[in-house]
């Protein structure tokens, strides 16, 4: 633990021209006691730190001293490609692999370039997920992180939704966990069954939500991953497959001008391309266009339109219909009240 902390120190050093001991305790996470025998102890193994008294004074490397102790490890080198994501790497447990990767890299970098870490958090910062949403980590991601990175193979217990039954049920299957996927601040595990039998079933890669996992165990079987597996792409694929799915009803709607510009953030954005390629032109003059759009429920669609405000007209199904009418009437209603 010791012998980490001074190699770490040392690095800290190299990549800066000097730091103060507040900054050093800081960032080995000890106090500045701490820093002042952690000096002492590197100075007696003959790495020439010096301490600079006073006020402005610091620790600082004499005479251009240049360890070589900067080689990564891997688990460092892959946190280091996900550097851009801190939260993510937290989640999954990478934050102090990352943070000793670019510590290295900036430790060999030469001296006109030791700013270029600082000088790209500063101005690129990724922030995953959406508005108004409080993300939660589940708890046994960073296990499932490392079955990934390792290539293990894991036992999981996971709750399924039974969308006829509405109820929810716990089931066992042993994964062979390919990669995690961060979508608007939900983690998800694209896995394949461990295959015992060569059956074609077991060969499709499913998608499984980390929050809904009640337990896991990796195996000490390592699995021979598939190199043909492209995970954005079957990511993609699956998400757009995901999105069509639960467009299970159609209504039938007319838009003015302005409703046809904001119907895109309305609905699925793709099914709302789509509708408006099919419509075409207006209706007649006023500039309407009538269109046939692929929804989840009529619920589900209220909720939606009604964002539109007096830009849409629902002209089927006759619920829905009944809905908006209903909505029309409380609001005038409402707005008639002196």
């Amino acid at each position: 633990m010791r012998a980490a902390r001074l190699i770490k120190m040392v690095l800290l050093l190299q990549s800066r021209a000097s730091m103060t001991a507040a900054e050093l305790a800081r960032e080995l996470e000890v106090s500045e006691r701490t820093v002042t025998r952690d000096a002492q102890a590197l100075s007696e193994a003959g790495v020439p730190v010096y301490a600079d008294r006073g006020r402005a004074g610091g620790y600082r490397l004499v005479g251009g001293y240049r360890t070589r102790l900067t080689g990564l490890a891997r688990s460092e080198a892959e946190a280091l490609f996900l550097s851009g994501v801190p939260g993510a790497l937290r989640e999954m447990g990478l934050e102090d692999a990352a943070s000793a990767a670019r510590l290295k890299v900036s430790a060999a970098l030469m001296p006109s370039l030791s700013d270029a870490s600082r000088a790209a958090a500063q101005r690129f910062h990724l922030d995953a997920p959406g508005w108004f949403a409080e993300p939660r980590t589940p708890e046994l991601l960073p296990a499932v992180a490392d079955a990934v990175w390792d290539d293990r193979r894991l036992v999981a217990r996971y709750r399924r939704g039974d969308s006829d039954a509405e109820v929810e049920v716990e089931v066992e299957r042993e994964l062979d966990p390919y990669g995690l996927v961060l979508k608007a601040g939900v983690w998800y595990l694209c896995a394949r069954v461990a295959d015992h039998d060569s059956s074609p079933v077991y060969q499709a890669h499913r998608v499984y939500r980390v929050d809904r996992f009640t337990a896991v165990e990796p195996g000490a079987e390592r699995f021979v991953r598939d190199e043909e597996f492209d995970l954005p792409a079957f990511w993609e694929e699956r998400a757009e497959q995901f999105a069509r799915s639960i467009l299970r009803a159609e209504v039938v709607v007319r838009l003015s001008a302005d409703g046809v510009r904001r119907l895109p953030y309305a609905v699925d954005r793709a099914a709302a391309r789509e509708a408006l390629e099919v419509a075409g032109k207006p209706d007649d003059g006023d500039g309407w266009v009538t269109v046939t759009l692929p929804v989840e429920s009529e619920e589900v669609a209220h909720g939606q339109l009604a964002g539109l405000g007096p830009d849409v007209e629902v002209l089927a199904p006759e619920g829905l219909r009944a809905r908006f009418t209903d909505d029309a009437s409380r609001l005038a209603a409402l707005y008639r009240r002196p």
